[in-house]
């Protein structure tokens, strides 16, 4: 069996992140919170939005400026771990 690289992405680099949710009103700010504990530098309005065809859910797409491995881990398990989210990728 070959060696797998510990990580296929170089840091620091531009990182974007997909958060599910429910459409209800403070979603993309509780997604805003977690991310800039995360990334203090990203810029609330270079987040996207869209509503599903039946706008029951939303994504937001937030491209993160990812420093290393671990802060992308911390982040990932925060946006996991908040009841309002649904899914990360």
């Amino acid at each position: 069996m070959s060696d797998l690289k510990a990580s296929q992405i170089e840091y620091p680099c531009e990182f974007p992140i997909k958060i599910f949710g429910q459409q209800q009103a403070g979603f993309a700010k509780a997604v805003l919170d977690v991310v800039t504990r995360h990334d203090p530098g990203f810029a609330a309005a270079s987040m996207e939005m869209r509503a599903s065809k039946n706008a029951r859910y939303v994504s937001l797409t937030c491209t993160v400026h990812a420093t290393s491995r671990e802060q992308l881990d911390a982040l990932y398990q925060d946006l996991c771990d908040h009841p309002s989210i649904v899914m990360v990728l």
